[in-house]
């Protein structure tokens, strides 16, 4: 049989190297929050493991009650990461009470009634309330996919608790002999045993799920615009080829805006690209008031912006178009000082059967109608209803209905 203090060592050299790869992470990703409540219950969990140990050389039961205690106080530290790591907020109060319990229980069942089986069940209650509290949270779908990490953390904490429940059966029924404060049977030796494991591996699962998110913040910084926070060229060429494809299977069309600020060299030239930079996030703020749910806009490059409408015909798309150069018109109204006033030309195409996949034509098209809004003047939009070659030659009679 495996002597209790030696499986407490083991506990202890286990929390230290998962608390030591949290803190690593926790240095090298500061905004994963999670990590900190994970790093702090590793290392909690190795401290009050190591309190435990004392109880072979003091003559006193407090080692076990506050062992027992504080490492059900580091599993509900482990639940909060948890609920952090999926933006849900912690409680502090449930974690003191079920700690709280825990501790009760284990006090009265060492000192009033002295009774190893029931302390064995009162801890494993005890773990097992908060792993209970987050096996929702692990598995439950997430934007139509379960994370893999998660879902392996999840089933390792339904293995944790059933591990409890099979260590109180053994416990009540004396399966596998009797246990005492210096030494375990075999049985739950192995069972313990297991924990250990279990208890890296649902780190492990944690791990996965660090790695998963960092992965997605990575793929979404790829497809996001750093300056304005907009969508970038790469997302809306992604987006633009998918709604060709599914406009050319229903034939329902949809609209496309580009949009150049006017003057915007002379902006940057005059004022610094600082000044430059202030009119491009507060063109792309105005805009996005304008917009419905659901409409894209997109920073392509410079002072070049498009705006995806998706299920939008022709004349829908006119509307929006003069809600964002009458935002424009108005906010440079009321300039004065040192304010930067903008003003754009925006043009304007609709997908037809003509365009189908191919969206350079509707790219081609809506630049067309650009090119012609700033021949007439700049500071207003013109509309496109045909489909030119991706390389048009901007003919002066073109079908453009051009709007001051």
């Amino acid at each position: 049989m495996l002597s209790v203090p030696t499986l407490w060592v083991v506990f202890v050299v286990n929390f230290l190297a998962v608390g030591l790869v949290w803190t690593y992470v926790m240095r090298s990703y500061p905004t994963l929050v999670a990590a900190r409540y994970w790093a702090s219950s590793a290392f909690i969990a190795a401290f009050f493991a190591a309190i435990s140990i004392l109880r072979g050389e003091l003559d006193s039961m407090l080692p076990l009650l506050f062992g027992g205690g504080g490492l059900v106080f580091a599993i509900c530290l482990c639940t909060m990461g948890i609920q952090r790591f999926y933006e849900r907020p912690v409680s502090w109060q449930a974690t003191f009470i079920t700690v709280g319990l825990t501790v009760a229980g284990l006090a009265f069942f060492l000192y009033v009634r002295d009774d190893m089986r029931m302390r064995i069940f009162i801890y494993s209650v005890g773990q097992a309330v908060p792993i209970s509290m987050a096996l929702k949270m692990l598995l439950s779908r997430r934007k139509g996919r379960i994370n893999s990490g998660a879902q392996l953390a999840g089933i390792v904490g339904a293995l944790t608790i059933g591990v409890g429940v099979i260590r109180s059966v053994c416990a009540f029924f004396d399966i596998g002999g009797g246990v005492s404060y210096v030494n375990f049977n075999g049985l739950q030796a192995a069972l313990l045993i297991i924990l250990v494991f279990l208890s890296m591996t649902w780190n492990f699962g944690f791990l996965l799920m660090a790695i998963d998110r960092l992965r997605n913040e990575v793929a979404d910084l790829a497809l996001v615009d750093d300056l304005t926070g907009v969508a970038n060229r790469r997302q809306l060429l992604g987006r633009l080829e998918e709604a060709c494809a599914m406009s050319q299977r229903s034939g329902e069309p949809f609209a496309l805006l580009v949009i150049d600020l006017d003057g915007f060299k002379e902006i940057n030239d005059t004022h610094g690209h600082a000044a430059g930079d202030a009119c491009l996030r507060h063109f792309t703020l105005m805009t996005q008031m304008q917009l419905r749910p659901g409409d894209l806009l997109a920073r392509t490059g410079g002072d070049e912006f498009c705006i995806l409408l998706p299920a939008t015909a022709l004349s829908e798309g006119t509307v929006i178009a003069r809600r964002v150069l009458n935002a424009c018109r108005e906010d440079a109204a009321g300039c004065s000082g040192a304010d930067v006033p903008i003003a754009v030309s925006i043009g304007l195409a609709q997908w037809t059967q003509e365009i189908g996949v191919c969206s350079e034509r509707l790219l081609a098209a809506a630049d067309h109608a650009l090119y012609a809004a700033k021949n007439q003047g700049k500071n207003r939009y013109a509309a496109c209803d045909s489909a030119p070659s991706i390389a048009p030659d901007f003919p002066e009679q073109a079908a453009l209905d051009q709007k001051a």
